[in-house]
């Protein structure tokens, strides 16, 4: 570095230092204090009162696929692109989507369909036998009455009367035997026409057809796994009908779950796409709640158009119920009607303009706070700087959306500088010193605007 740069270097130190003390010094007033104030615009805007909470995009409706019978998964069936039955398939009413090993279940076609050979050829001999049996009963009957003229005498022993009488009895009872028999084998014809027609279906069974047409979201087996079908069908696939139109399932805590009903306007945002909001409606309020950690929740179901194809199953969605809403009102924010002055900050003769000291329009629940009838909510106050000392001014407090609050009355107008809180310049302890560099303390009765 040169003369002229090491001269001129220290020298700007200086002056930047010597301002720095000057701008410090006439901040502390020479060693006085004095206060100011954080204040906000009344503004003029639109506002919506909502219920925020979470949910899961699910798809409008799904068909579990099960099995019936128990078995080695051995093939896959194909979809409308030609391609093995797998996520993401396509595939229409009727698709064949698995293949279960049949190979019992064909010996047991099998062995029905001999059975009911067996029980037509029983019946067909039952029906031959009872065409004997009417032959024999026709010929006994003869014999019985050829008897019965001749009654027993010299040309009729009385052994051969009863022996007439007794081979017509007996023919009699064998025809109602024989009938019997051909009622029996129909009916093992019929049994065994069952039993095949039974062993046919769980031949059928092995192969796993879709019941309707839709997107394959879940393939819950592999070829070479064996499914167990026993109490309870084991789930192959899982298939949403329609992805098209979609619903999310948001949990609502019982406190907001009053303000929802069937047909409302429903906003919502999935992380997959977050510049994105998407609209619904509210669909049904389930009444099975559920309590965890004595909290109750309430699924509601809302309804959504996916005709983009967007969404997708399973996201998580950030949902914003519509309660109320305002247009073209006075705002301020919450911070304004929390704050509250010390007593000796109020300007003398005002102070019995102050409606319940700190205001009453910060209401807010689980969520976000709501106005129902369009009512005001109460009465608060704001506060207004005067010199060193602020007045109030008493408001009515409207719809609220967790930050900003709605207000009326009488000399509030847009633009208008409310106070929000004090700032205050002599946080330095007398005697120890001081730096213009050291961080000021926020001091007020409430957070500053938003929080």
């Amino acid at each position: 570095m040169n003369r002229f740069g090491r001269r001129v270097v220290p020298a700007i130190l200086v002056v930047a230092v010597v301002g720095l003390a000057l701008v410090w010094f006439l901040r502390r007033g020479g060693g006085g204090s004095q206060s100011g104030f954080r204040t906000v615009a009344v503004k003029r805007g639109d506002l919506v009162a909502s219920i925020s909470a979470t949910g899961v995009v699910e798809p409008e409706e799904v068909v579990d696929v099960g099995a019936q019978v128990a078995g080695k998964i051995v093939a896959f069936g194909k979809d409308l692109a030609d391609r093995p039955v797998d996520y993401g398939s396509r595939i229409e009413e009727g698709t064949v989507l698995a293949k279960i090993d049949d190979s019992l279940y064909a010996a047991d076609v099998a062995q029905s369909q001999a059975q009911v050979a067996q029980a037509q050829a029983s019946l067909q001999r039952s029906e031959a036998d009872l065409g004997q049996l009417h032959a024999k009963l026709y010929q006994t009957e003869r014999d019985w009455n050829r008897a019965r003229k001749l009654g027993p005498s010299d040309a009729l022993s009385q052994s051969d009367y009863d022996g007439a009488l007794s081979a017509y009895q007996v023919a009699q009872a064998n025809l109602a035997v024989g009938k019997a028999a051909v009622t029996q084998g129909r009916a093992g014809v019929s049994q065994a026409e069952a039993n095949l027609r039974r062993a046919q279906q769980n031949l059928d069974y092995c192969t796993i057809r879709s019941p309707v047409r839709g997107v394959i979201i879940d393939r819950r087996v592999n070829i070479g796994q064996t499914v167990v079908a026993s109490l309870n069908a084991p789930s192959l696939f899982l298939i949403a009908k329609d992805l098209r139109r979609m619903q999310v399932w948001v949990a609502v805590n019982e406190a907001d779950i009053g303000s929802i009903h069937p047909g409302q306007a429903v906003s919502f945002t999935v992380d997959a796409f977050p510049g994105e909001v998407f609209q619904g409606e509210v669909g049904k309020v389930r009444l099975n709640a559920t309590m965890t950690q004595n909290v109750v929740t309430y699924t509601v179901e809302v309804i959504t158009d996916n005709s983009s194809g967007k969404l997708l199953p399973y996201l998580t969605a950030n949902a914003k119920f519509m309660v109320d809403e305002r247009r073209d009102v006075l705002l301020v924010p919450n911070a304004a009607l929390r704050y509250t002055p010390s007593p000796d900050r109020v300007v003398e003769g005002s102070r019995g303009n102050v409606v319940a000291a700190g205001g009453s329009g910060a209401v807010t629940s689980t969520g976000a706070a709501r106005e129902k009838g369009g009512s005001a909510q109460g009465q608060g106050t704001l506060w207004v700087a005067q010199k060193e000392k602020v007045r109030p001014i008493p408001v009515e407090v409207g719809l609220t959306d967790g930050s900003d609050t709605e207000v009326r009355g009488d000399g509030l107008k847009e633009g208008l500088q409310v106070v929000l809180g004090e700032q205050r310049k002599d946080d330095v302890a007398p005697g120890a010193g001081g730096s213009p560099f050291t961080p000021k303390i926020f001091r007020g009765s409430g957070p500053p605007a938003g929080r």
